[in-house]
């Protein structure tokens, strides 16, 4: 509840009938009484603009010193978007403040962010209470995992889906007064508003349901505005930046062009650290795949922290025993859409490679650059010579890959590179 009075206190002009008028000089043509009123409510709210100055009889105003002010915001509005500083409200400017953005003030944002706030854990929980109907669920689900991909690529940071329960960030859509104070305001202008790292309403995440949300070029990129908006549920403020994630106003481009800038990773990284930090500070990480002709799971991959169970095309993490995401697409790891199901997977962590079979064929991640390497998939048969192309499970031990094919267990040396040992695979399940 603190976290929200907060926000009140700081976004409380906004909700004062805005009676009063911008004592700014008009010196271009055209402009409309509108227009004044609206550069009025955006000074208001994203530069904390007071109309305290403006209230009362005209008597007893101060001309001087509400022109002063209001000058002020509008240059130091100018000189955030690298206008030129004139104080005057000109068509540029006003282009400017008509354009689709974030609700997130961009200027003593640390009102909303003091002490530079952040998740104490480096595993962060998400739930998604309302979908829109403007996409596929699938679609929605997809957009937000690649807006929580391009962050944890960047950082320490995991992030893990939950269906029920608590979550420490909930993403949801909603239109005009949805009970956090902050109205939206119906086609374009505010697209989305987040909140702070914090308890309750902290680290939430609210979609204006008035806009046309979608994955192609009409309407707004649900990915590109979540990835923004989960900058602020981070602790992130906006950046001056127009190529950064983090500039307040949106920009049309296509999925693809989308990525961190300097200033984006310099800002996740000031929080949270470099992603080469966990791995550091981490134990070593054991992956292990079992087989089981009564079980049809693919396998396990076990850490320190989170199990990964794989099966079919999706796979789910387990953390304490206790599930912690629903089912996600393997095509998260970077598998084209061709690839349904993995039979086996193995992590070599002295090469930080983690070995995908599927079919004849296998990938190898990445783990350190979190993407497949280049030219594959490639064939089993030709790179393990002695292993069948069928693999139903994999794991490593004593130095050791062991390769599970049919009723056989094949101990291969992956340094050596070549098969120094057969044995039944029911040896494992002391059969």
């Amino acid at each position: 509840m603190e976290l929200v009075w907060s926000w009140i206190l700081a976004w409380g002009s906004l909700f004062v009938g805005l009676s009063w008028t911008l004592p700014v000089q008009q010196q271009d043509d055209g402009l409309r009484p509108e227009d004044v009123q609206l550069a009025e409510n955006y000074l208001t709210r994203f530069y904390k603009l007071s109309p305290e100055a403006q209230r009362g009889p005209k008597h007893e105003r101060n001309p001087r010193t509400t022109s002063e002010t209001a000058d002020h915001r509008i240059r130091e509005m100018q000189h955030f978007f690298g206008l030129s500083e004139t104080g005057l409200l000109d068509h540029q400017t006003l282009d400017t403040m008509k354009e689709a953005r974030c609700g997130v003030p961009d200027v003593d944002n640390f009102n909303f962010y003091p002490n530079k706030p952040r998740w104490k854990n480096n595993t962060i929980t998400y739930m998604i209470a309302r979908y829109t109907p403007d996409m596929r669920k699938d679609d929605v689900d997809k957009s937000f995992r690649l807006a929580f991909k391009m962050w944890s690529d960047a950082s320490p940071l995991r992030f893990v889906q939950v269906e029920r329960g608590k979550a420490d960030i909930i993403l949801t859509f909603a239109r005009g007064f949805h009970g956090d104070f902050f109205p939206f305001d119906g086609p374009k202008g505010v697209l989305a508003h987040a909140f702070q790292p914090g308890s309750g309403i902290g680290g939430d995440i609210h979609f204006d349901e008035d806009e046309t949300w979608t994955t192609g070029s009409h309407g707004y990129s649900l990915f590109a505005v979540a990835a923004h908006e989960l900058g602020h549920s981070l602790g992130l403020t906006h950046s001056q930046d127009p190529s950064a994630i983090m500039y307040p106003n949106y920009r049309r481009r296509s999925n693809k062009q989308y990525s961190l800038s300097k200033d984006d990773i310099l800002g996740i990284q000031t929080l949270y650290g470099k992603p080469t930090e966990r791995a550091d500070m981490a134990p070593r990480k054991l992956w292990i795949s079992l087989w089981a002709a009564a079980a049809p799971l693919s396998h396990i991959a076990v850490t320190h922290l989170y199990v990964c169970v794989f099966t079919g095309h999706k796979y789910w993490v387990v953390q304490q025993l206790k599930t912690k995401s629903h089912a996600a697409s393997i095509s998260d790891f970077g598998f084209s859409s061709s690839v349904k199901h993995i039979d086996a997977v193995v992590h070599v962590s002295e090469y930080g490679k983690t070995i995908f079979f599927t079919g004849d064929l296998y990938y190898r991640y990445d783990e350190r650059k979190r993407k497949m390497d280049s030219g594959f998939p490639r064939h089993i048969h030709i790179d393990w010579p002695g292993i069948p192309s069928k693999v139903n499970a994999a794991f490593k031990l004593q130095g050791s890959i062991f390769i599970i094919s049919g009723t056989k267990s094949y101990q291969y040396d992956y340094r050596k590179n070549k098969v120094v040992k057969i044995i039944s695979a029911n040896s494992w399940l002391g059969c």
